[in-house]
C-alpha cells in the first residue's frame, strides 16, 4: 500500500498577521495548501509560500476558501453552484499566477474550511467544485474528505471525470460516519505528539480507527492532513515524516 503524501495548509498569513511556521514545516511534507487570499493569505504572503515550497521541491496546491477572511473561511456562507465555481476558479488562477513568477505550477486543489466541509455534504457544491477545477486544468487531483462511504463521490467524480485523492487527518476525531468532529465540541483535536503519530501510521497502514461512537472506521487514504502552526505541531509533523519514512523502509 502506497504510503499517504502528507500536506499542510501554509500561506495563511495576511499582511501584519502572522500565522503558521510555514518555512520550517515545509521539509517535512510533499503537498503545500497554499491559501488564495479568500480565507487568508495575500498576494505577499503567496509569493514568499510559493518560494519556499519550490526551494524544499513540494508539490503547490491551491487552497481556495469563501470569501470569509474575518471567519478565516470557517463560516459557511449562502452562494450557488456557479458562484461557487466561478470563487474557486478564480483562486486557483490567483495562484497559478504567483507559481508561474516562480517557475512553478499548481499541482492539485484542496478547499479550505466550511467550502470543504459543505461539499462533503452537498453533492452539487462538489460538482460545482470539480467544474471549477476541470476548467483550469481537468488533469489536476481534487482533494475531498475521505469517510466511511464514499460511493456517492466516487460516482460524480466519474461522471465529471476529475480525479480524486481522499485525504485523512493525524490529529483530529472522527465520528461514526468517518467525518471529523466539530471543532467545537471537546477533544475534536489531538495535540498529544504520540497520539498524532499512531493515528497517522495507522492510516498509512490501512488500519481501522476507532470513531467517537466506538465504531471501527476503515478509511482510503491517498493524502495526510498535517499542520504547523506553533512549534509542537512542527514537531509532530517531523515525527511523522520519519514514521513514514520507516514504513517506507521496512
Amino acid at each position: 500500500m502506497p504510503i499517504p503524501l502528507l500536506n499542510c495548509d501554509v500561506g495563511e498569513s495576511f499582511g501584519a498577521w502572522q500565522m503558521g511556521r510555514d518555512a520550517d514545516v515545509m521539509a517535512f511534507v510533499d503537498c503545500a495548501n497554499i491559501a488564495c487570499g479568500f480565507h487568508a493569505g495575500d498576494p505577499d504572503v503567496m509569493r514568499r509560500t510559493v518560494g519556499y515550497a519550490v526551494a524544499n521541491n513540494v508539490r503547490i496546491g491551491a487552497h481556495p476558501a469563501y470569501p470569509d477572511l474575518v471567519g478565516f473561511g470557517r463560516r459557511s456562507l449562502a452562494v450557488s453552484p456557479q458562484e461557487a465555481e466561478n470563487l474557486v476558479l478564480y483562486q486557483i488562477g490567483a495562484l497559478e499566477a504567483v507559481c508561474r513568477a516562480e517557475g512553478a505550477r499548481v499541482s492539485y486543489v484542496k478547499p479550505h474550511g466550511a467550502l470543504y466541509n459543505d461539499m462533503a455534504r452537498d453533492l452539487e457544491l462538489l460538482r460545482a467544485t470539480m467544474r471549477a477545477v476541470k476548467a483550469w486544468d481537468k488533469t489536476l487531483p481534487l482533494l475531498v474528505m475521505s469517510t466511511a462511504d464514499t460511493a456517492a463521490i466516487r460516482a460524480l467524480a466519474q461522471e465529471e471525470g476529475v480525479t480524486l485523492w481522499f485525504e485523512v487527518f493525524a490529529d483530529r476525531a472522527y465520528d461514526g460516519e468517518g467525518r471529523l468532529v466539530s471543532r467545537r465540541e471537546p477533544d475534536a483535536v489531538h495535540h498529544d505528539e504520540a497520539t498524532i503519530v499512531a493515528q497517522a501510521v495507522s492510516l498509512a497502514r490501512g488500519e481501522a480507527l476507532t470513531a467517537r461512537d466506538g465504531r471501527s472506521l476503515s478509511l482510503a487514504a491517498d493524502t495526510l492532513c498535517v499542520h504547523g502552526d506553533n512549534e509542537s505541531s512542527v514537531a509532530a509533523v517531523r515525527a511523522i515524516r520519519e514514521a513514514f519514512d520507516a514504513l517506507e523502509d521496512a
